[in-house]
C-alpha cells in the first residue's frame, strides 16, 4: 500500500514540475526598456543600464529580463512602442531620453516609469517636483538643455573671432523651442549673431552644414538631441570637412574627434536609472526615489582637433578642463 502511494505521489510531482517550473519563470521580472535612439553597437546606455542593474542584484537572462523597444530617431513610433510594453504588464518601464518619457507616462499611470533625460523633468510635467516626484515617474536628469547657454559662452570664448554661431536643433525634440530661446539671450549677451537651424534626418543635416558656407557662421553648436547623438559620425565628419568649430553635449563626440563637449556623463546617469529600477523591483516606493540630478559637469577638449582647425584654445579653458585629449 506504501510503495502504491509513493508511486502516485512521484507521478504527481512530476506532472506538477513543468507547471511549477512555468510559475517561476513567469515570476521573473520584466523590465520594459524604451529608447528614441537606435540600437546601435555603439550606444551605451544599455551596457551601463546593465552595469546599474547587476549593482542591485540583477542579471538579464538570469534572474531578471528586459524587453527592448527602440525608435530609431523616429519619434512618432514612441507612443504605440510604450502602450505594447504597458499591455504587456511589464514591471518597469526605463524611458531613455525625453520623447520616451513622456510617450511612456502617457501610456501607463500605473506602471512605475524610470526616466534618464536631459532635461527639467518638472517642466515637461514628468513629475510636480524633483523632491517629491509624485505619480508613478522618478528618474535622473542630466540637465543638458539648462546648459546650453553656457555651452555658447564656451565657444565664444574658444572662438572669439566668430561673429556668427549657427546652432543646429531638432524641430521634433520637445524643448527645442526653449533651446532656441536660452541661446538667443547668450548670443544676444555676447553680442553675436545666432542662426538657427533644424535637422531631423540624415539628409537635413547635410543641408543644414551646406548652408553654413552661406550664413558665414563662424562656429556651431548641437544641441543635446538624441537623434544627433546616432548621427554623432556624419556630424563629426561634417564638422570636419567644413573645417567649423563646434561643440557638443557629450564627451562620446569629443573622445570620437569632435572638438570640445560639455555635459553630463551618459554613462553614469543609466548606471544611476539603473539602480533605481532595481530598487523597484526590491519593492522600493516611488515617493522614496526623487529624482537625482548630475553632481558634475565634464569639459572635454580635443587638442588635436582644435590644432587641424588652426585652434589655439585658451589657457582659461584648458585650466578648467576635466581631460585633454591630446
Amino acid at each position: 500500500m506504501r510503495r502504491r502511494d509513493l508511486i502516485i505521489f512521484l507521478a504527481g510531482a512530476m506532472a506538477a514540475w513543468p507547471l511549477a517550473a512555468r510559475a517561476q519563470q513567469k515570476a521573473m521580472p520584466v523590465i520594459g526598456f524604451l529608447a528614441s535612439t537606435s540600437p546601435r553597437p555603439a550606444e551605451p546606455s544599455v551596457p551601463a543600464f546593465r552595469e546599474g542593474l547587476s549593482e542591485t542584484g540583477y542579471v538579464e537572462g538570469q534572474n531578471v529580463a528586459i524587453e527592448y523597444r527602440w525608435a530609431e530617431e523616429r519619434y512618432d513610433r514612441l507612443p504605440a512602442l510604450a502602450a505594447d510594453l504597458a499591455g504587456r504588464h511589464v514591471d518597469v518601464i526605463a524611458a531613455i531620453a525625453i520623447p520616451a518619457a513622456l510617450a511612456a507616462k502617457n501610456a501607463t499611470a500605473t506602471t512605475p516609469i524610470v526616466f534618464a533625460i536631459g532635461v527639467d523633468p518638472v517642466e515637461v510635467g514628468l513629475v510636480t517636483s524633483l523632491a517629491r516626484p509624485g505619480g508613478n515617474v522618478t528618474g535622473v536628469t542630466f540637465m543638458n538643455v539648462e546648459l546650453m547657454a553656457k555651452r555658447l559662452e564656451l565657444l565664444s570664448e574658444l572662438v572669439p573671432q566668430a561673429e556668427a554661431i549657427a546652432l543646429l536643433v531638432n524641430p521634433n525634440f520637445p524643448q527645442t523651442e526653449r533651446i532656441i530661446r536660452d541661446v538667443q539671450e547668450a548670443a544676444r549677451t555676447k553680442n553675436v549673431r545666432l542662426d538657427v537651424l533644424k535637422a531631423s534626418t540624415e539628409s537635413e543635416i547635410d543641408a543644414a552644414f551646406a548652408s553654413l558656407v552661406q550664413l558665414h557662421a563662424g562656429a556651431l553648436m548641437v544641441s543635446n538631441d538624441p537623434v544627433f547623438f546616432d548621427q554623432r559620425d556624419q556630424l563629426l565628419t561634417l564638422s570636419s570637412r567644413h573645417v567649423v568649430p563646434t561643440i557638443y553635449a557629450w564627451r562620446e563626440f569629443t573622445e570620437a574627434g569632435g572638438l570640445i563637449s560639455y555635459g553630463t556623463n551618459r554613462t553614469s546617469s543609466y548606471r544611476v536609472a539603473a539602480i533605481y529600477v532595481g530598487k523597484i523591483l526590491k519593492g522600493a516606493k516611488l515617493a522614496d526615489l526623487p529624482v537625482q540630478q548630475p553632481k558634475t559637469f565634464e569639459l572635454v577638449v580635443n587638442l588635436k582637433t582644435a590644432k587641424a582647425l588652426g585652434l589655439t584654445v585658451p589657457p582659461s579653458i584648458l585650466a578648467r578642463a576635466d581631460e585633454v585629449i591630446e
